[in-house]
């Protein structure tokens, strides 16, 4: 089940009572300094003009939407700091915390985790790196996202590395043909693309992650019929994750555009809103 609030992320977390959830994901606003926009668009036939398709007809561009938020901060770990704090407080003893972010504030945001669960809860920064997109030509062009995870108690905590899927051996050859088909399981650092622009997983919303990221982290990090938590939802990327695999989901975001693409997202499925 999907439980969808449309609210300030930080009063709706003060509802939850503590150890509510197994596992927590969130992908908060990354402070680029500007606001974050994705228009949508759908081909149309016209007679004249536009682009010829491999079928000989002419095909046209039309915008159909855009969304966008706000992602500029003064002080972006005081606002974050008190989220992080209920995210601590709302983990069950055996949970964990997941905080994607990227070079910009990953650094800050690490020694502030450190100091509201402790250096040792700290058990990974996983890189998801992708190579799609625009390039610069005066440095190396950021690919990668950083995710940071931590525990609640770094002594016991869920990891069912098995639940996971495989990756192909980058250089297969190396291993045998056995090993080779079998794969190999990720190591801290993820090679996925990200959302096609074109592909039926794209919502339209900004900044949306792609699922095999997400059920990544839901299988490995959480058992079936277990409670999660993303506070930052967005498009509900997350939420899809968790309910796809058997585990509820509760999703906030205060964004008007993102609890509608979730509405329509989640049509059809066991959804509450509170």
């Amino acid at each position: 089940m999907l439980t969808i609030h449309h609210a300030d992320n930080l009063q709706a977390l003060a509802a939850y009572s503590a150890a509510s959830f197994a596992l927590i994901y969130i992908d908060p606003p990354f402070n680029t300094g500007r606001a974050q926009v994705r228009t949508s668009w759908k081909a149309q036939r016209v007679n004249e003009g536009g682009r010829v398709a491999f079928n000989g007809k002419r095909y046209t561009q039309v915008r159909t939407g855009s969304s966008s938020f706000g992602d500029v901060f003064g002080d972006y770990l005081a606002f974050l700091e008190p989220r992080l704090v209920e995210a601590q407080r709302l983990l069950t003893s055996t949970g964990s915390l997941f905080v994607h972010l990227d070079y910009r504030e990953v650094h800050y945001a690490k020694v502030l985790l450190d100091q509201i669960f402790g250096r040792a809860s700290f058990i990974n920064e996983i890189i998801w790196a992708y190579d799609y997109g625009a390039r610069t030509g005066k440095r190396w062009s950021p690919k990668h996202d950083n995710l940071l995870w931590y525990a609640r108690d770094p002594k016991h905590y869920t990891f069912n590395q098995d639940a996971g899927d495989r990756v192909p051996y980058m250089a297969p050859g190396l291993v045998g043909a056995e090993k080779a088909a079998r794969g190999k399981v990720p190591t801290d650092t993820w090679w996925h693309t990200i959302v096609s622009p074109t592909g039926k997983e794209k919502t339209g919303y900004p900044a949306q992650k792609p699922l095999g990221i997400l059920e990544r982290i839901v299988r490995v990090h959480s058992n079936p019929g277990d409670r999660l938590l993303d506070f930052f939802a967005g498009s509900g990327s997350f939420g899809d994750a968790a309910d796809r695999n058997g585990r509820d989901c509760v999703l906030v975001d205060s964004s008007r555009a993102a609890i509608a693409v979730m509405k329509k997202r989640f049509r059809g499925r066991d959804v509450r809103y509170g």
